[in-house]
């Protein structure tokens, strides 16, 4: 289906009725968890609108088995919709809502500027901390670019398409959880390589795609400090070394993005 709102998004989803929760969440709630300090407590006061509880997926609500490991125990997957005045801490609000909920959250942000309905998605991996079992870890947090849901590019209506409940693993949660995660994945390489793909289940050798895009941001950061330091550099020796470093991490970014 054609999607050009966030309704005809969320129906896109496909969620069955019996997953469908659609209440609100109130911000009190993150407050009496403890888990805020200071700054994430301005960040939800004034940067977040209101918060909505889409969807519950767990075996009662779905035919989907709960999976535990040593590492990870994953019996159910929330779905929060956070409507938010300003996105500018987006990546401090995800960090204090996955950690005050203890279970796999999938987070749609949205945020209208200019009349233009935009949203995000994130996930994070949460794992059991070892020290304390009661406890999480969450870690390798992804999210997408903001995407106008007007004016979708091709690859960003291929993602958007590629999230409908059907198309993703019903093997247990983690798997479940997993196939959201990976087209977060695939449509942040996709903004490198051109094109949105997801990655071939059958194969023997995955490729580490969330360690490239790591890799990419690091090559990318290491890039910018040294043209600032060529820009600063008097001695011509010196500036020579700089940019024959630039050029080789450019070389290393152009062979990266070309593996995705």
């Amino acid at each position: 289906m054609d999607i050009h709102s966030l309704e005809d998004f969320l129906d896109s989803l496909q969620v069955p009725a019996s997953c469908q929760l659609n209440k609100p969440v109130y911000k009190k709630m993150f407050l009496d968890m403890g888990a805020l300090d200071a700054t994430d407590k301005a960040c939800l006061k004034y940067d977040v609108s209101k918060i909505r509880w889409l969807y519950t997926f767990k075996p009662g609500t779905i035919n989907i088995p709960a999976y535990k490991d040593s590492e990870r125990e994953y019996e159910e997957v929330a779905v929060l919709l956070v409507d938010l005045n300003s996105r500018t801490r987006m990546k401090r609000i995800v960090g204090f809502m996955q950690r005050s909920i203890p279970y796999p959250l999938v987070l749609i942000f949205t945020n209208t500027i200019e009349d233009q309905e935009c949203l995000s998605i994130s996930l994070s991996d949460k794992r059991i901390n070892q020290a304390d079992k009661g406890k999480w870890v969450v870690e390798d947090t992804v999210f997408t670019d903001w995407i106008n849901i007007k004016e979708q590019t091709d690859k960003e209506v291929a993602f958007l398409q590629s999230l409908s409940i059907n198309n993703l693993s019903f093997k247990n949660f983690w798997e479940f959880y997993k196939s959201f995660n990976e087209r977060v994945i695939a449509i942040n390489c996709a903004e490198h390589s051109g094109t949105f793909k997801l990655e071939d289940a059958g194969k023997k050798e995955p490729v580490d795609r969330l360690g490239k895009l790591k890799e990419l941001e690091r090559l990318e950061a290491k890039k910018i400090e040294l043209a600032n330091k060529l820009k600063k550099e008097k001695q011509m020796g010196r500036k020579i070394d700089f940019n024959t470093k630039i050029k080789q991490i450019k070389d290393q970014v152009f062979a990266i993005k070309g593996s995705l």
